[in-house]
């Protein structure tokens, strides 16, 4: 227990001397120039300080820091800031096993956003008032009812139609961000490799849009083979998948507004997804779910896709190997159902209920919400666990985090 206590804590010395060592030394100038031998005398010698090494280096010894430690680390200058938050730098903490998995609960309140996140198996809310110039709370809380979220690092996106919000969990912090090209509702989102990526939601194009955090923009990379409405993003390997939703065909305007009040009797939701490799920039063969059925959610975790279908009566789980760089080569887009969550007999599709799964690491959780139906209790939660195969019961959501957004988050 005191080993355990150590590594998560953060010693005030050792602090201190990072934190000084960021700064260039007044030695290191001299110490770039040859000079003759000198005598022996009792001078200390040219202290060499962590600014003064490549970002490689100083990568390698920021990714053993222990996780408590790196909110006060990204604090200490820009440079840290920057390396705490690259790619590389998560790479590194994952190749070490010190890559901390979590799930964050996101909802709108009439003082701002609140966050309960969930460790040590409890939710632990915290509340945050964010102050915008050119949003008032009543556009804020039609951004987070219509968004969707997604990670990058310790960072949340939170992707609505009309602006992108970050919210910081290292710094406790707010801040706007610009809005996707093209407005959006229901739409598929993720983020691969430090940047995001939409797709679906317009019934005016079909382009597929990628977000840089680093200058906050937006562009379009591709456009999607089909138009979809609803659909759900997730990410592994390098690909895009987006899945499920409705089809808009050929009178997809009029399928889109019907959508949206969900009056429709012939809108049918695609049991399919397409894939889109971001690297390459190429759309690969779409796959469709065994069986059919409707998507009722959908997320990544342990190198595969889960997919949660309904068949009215029934629920059905479904796993997609996404590991295109496996040793033996095979295996990439095998399905192979899998034990179907317990839901209690009660619950049903219908539009009260709404299922959301977030995969941290290697488990699937399954969060309820929504409006009580037939005396279900609302917010329930569900784990699986993808190496065991098996299902267990999570910690119940707070009241006020029943109807917020749900996002896996690793840092």
């Amino acid at each position: 227990m005191s080993s355990e206590r150590e590594r998560e804590s953060c010693n005030s010395r050792h602090f201190t001397w990072l934190v000084k060592s960021c700064f260039p030394s007044p030695n290191d100038a001299v110490a770039k120039f040859p000079s003759p031998p000198q005598p022996h005398t009792n001078s200390p010698a040219p202290v060499t300080t962590l600014s003064s090494l490549p970002d490689d280096i100083v990568l390698d010894c920021l990714s053993r820091v222990p996780p408590a430690s790196l909110p006060a680390l990204s604090l200490v200058c820009r440079r840290w800031s920057r390396l705490l938050r690259s790619p590389a730098f998560s790479h590194l903490r994952r190749r070490l096993l010190l890559l901390r998995h979590t799930a964050v609960a996101l909802a709108a309140t009439d003082l701002g956003l609140s966050a309960a996140t969930l460790l040590d198996a409890a939710w632990h809310p915290s509340l945050f008032v964010p102050c915008f110039d050119a949003l008032s709370l009543h556009d804020f809380h039609s951004l987070l009812a219509h968004a969707r979220a997604c990670s990058i690092g310790p960072r949340i996106y939170l992707v609505g139609r009309s602006a992108t919000l970050q919210y910081d969990m290292w710094t406790a912090s707010v801040s706007m961000g610009a809005a996707t090209v093209f407005p959006r509702k229901k739409f598929a989102l993720t983020s691969v490799a430090g940047k995001i990526y939409v797709a679906g939601g317009s019934s005016r194009t079909s382009a597929v849009e990628e977000y840089d955090p680093e200058t906050n923009t937006w562009a379009v990379v591709s456009h999607a083979a089909r138009m979809r409405y609803g659909c759900i993003g997730a990410s592994a390997d390098g690909i895009f998948y987006v899945i499920g939703g409705l089809r808009i065909g050929a009178s997809g305007q009029n399928l889109f507004l019907r959508a949206s009040g969900g009056t429709d009797a012939h809108a049918a939701y695609a049991s399919s997804m397409d894939l889109f490799d971001v690297e390459a920039r190429v759309w690969l063969r779409s796959r469709t779910v065994p069986n059919g059925g409707c998507i009722v959610a959908a997320c990544a975790a342990a190198g595969r896709v889960y997919v949660l279908t309904s068949h009215a009566v029934e629920f059905s789980l479904w796993s997609f190997d996404a590991r295109r760089k496996s040793d033996s080569g095979k295996g990439f887009g095998e399905w192979c159902r899998i034990k179907s969550p317990p839901l209690p007999a009660q619950v049903r599709v219908d539009t009260r209920m709404r299922f959301s799964f977030v995969g941290i690491g290697d488990k699937v959780v399954l969060i309820q919400s929504l409006n009580e139906v037939r005396g279900v209790k609302k917010g329930f939660v569900l784990v699986y666990d993808c190496a065991a195969g098996e299902w267990g019961r999570g910690v119940d959501l707070p009241e006020v985090y029943r109807r917020a957004t749900y996002v896996g988050v690793e840092c």
